[in-house]
C-alpha cells in the first residue's frame, strides 16, 4: 500500500490521464517521444499532450497521420483551440470519477451464464460488442491493456468490463458494456466489481471516465463508491487530408466508438 502523500502525488497524474499513462506505466506502449504520445493504432486512438500548446499539437500531427483514420482522441483540460489543419469530429464533457470508498457488489455468479476472464480468443466478440454498444474506443488489441471479465451465454458475449489506463497507484475501469438484450440484470455492476476487486488486490485504486450527461451511469458508479474528481472535454479530432470513401467510413466508425470513454 502507498502512503497518503505518495497517493496524493499520484492522483495529480489523473489531471492529464492519457499523457500520464503513456509516460509511466504504459510508456512501453507509447507511440511518440516528444510533447505528444498516443497508443498504437491497433489498441485505440487515445492520445495525450504534455501541454495544450502549439508545440503539443505539432507533435501530435505525425502520430495522427500515421493512423489509417488520421484520428486522435484527447481529454482536454482547457477550452479547445483547434489549430489549422485539424477537424473536430466530435466533442463533449466527460467526468472523471475516483473510487474513494470502493463498494463492490457481492460476487455471486448469475445463474445460467458463464462469468470468466476473457482471452485473446474472445477479442473478435469483444470488438463486436463494443461496436454495438459504443463504450469507448475498442479495437482488437485493446484487451492487452489489462484484464477483462465477461459474461457469456452459451458462448455468446453479453457483457464485459476491464482495465485501460494505468498510472502509479491507479487503474482505469473501462470497456463497460452490456448487450441491449441483456440489460437490467446487474451485469455491469458485477463485472465492474470483478475488475475493482482485482485492482484493489494489487494495492491500487480504480478510476473511470463517463459522459457528463450519463446521469444513470454516474448514479451506479456513486453506488459503487466513486466520487466525481474533475471534468474534461473529450475531443475527437482528425487531420485534414485527402481521403477516399473508405477512409471516410473508417473515420466515421472510429468517431462513433470514441464516445463513452469510460463506461
Amino acid at each position: 500500500m502507498t502512503n497518503a502523500g505518495t497517493e496524493g502525488r499520484s492522483e495529480e497524474l489523473l489531471s492529464n490521464p492519457i499523457w500520464s499513462a503513456l509516460t509511466t506505466e504504459h510508456a512501453g506502449l507509447a507511440v511518440g517521444n516528444g510533447a505528444a504520445r498516443r497508443y498504437p493504432e491497433e489498441i485505440g486512438p487515445l492520445s495525450g499532450l504534455h501541454e495544450e500548446t502549439g508545440a503539443g499539437w505539432a507533435a501530435l500531427e505525425p502520430l495522427a497521420e500515421a493512423g489509417a483514420s488520421g484520428l486522435a482522441v484527447l481529454f482536454l483540460r482547457e477550452p479547445l483551440q483547434l489549430p489549422a489543419g485539424w477537424t473536430l469530429v466530435r466533442s463533449g464533457p466527460i467526468v472523471q470519477m475516483v473510487a474513494e470508498a470502493p463498494k463492490p457488489v457481492a460476487m455471486a455468479r448469475p445463474d445460467g451464464v458463464e462469468l470468466r476472464r476473457l482471452t485473446a480468443a474472445d477479442a473478435g466478440a469483444m470488438v463486436e460488442l463494443a461496436q454495438l454498444t459504443e463504450p469507448g474506443p475498442f479495437r482488437l488489441r485493446t484487451m492487452e491493456l489489462g484484464t477483462f471479465f465477461g459474461i457469456l451465454d452459451q458462448g455468446r458475449l453479453l457483457a464485459m468490463a476491464g482495465k485501460r489506463m494505468h498510472v502509479p497507484n491507479f487503474v482505469e475501469v473501462s470497456g463497460v458494456c452490456t448487450h441491449p438484450e441483456a440489460r437490467g440484470r446487474g451485469y455491469a455492476r458485477l463485472l465492474m466489481s470483478c475488475v475493482m476487486e482485482e485492482i484493489m488486490a494489487d494495492g491500487k485504486r480504480p478510476f473511470l471516465h463517463v459522459f457528463a450527461h450519463n446521469h444513470g451511469a454516474i448514479r451506479v458508479y456513486e453506488d459503487l463508491g466513486y466520487r466525481k474528481s474533475r471534468q474534461f472535454e473529450v475531443a475527437v479530432v482528425a487531420r485534414d487530408r485527402q481521403q477516399g470513401a473508405g477512409n471516410r467510413d473508417q473515420r466515421a466508425s472510429a468517431s462513433r466508438t470514441a464516445g463513452e470513454t469510460g463506461g
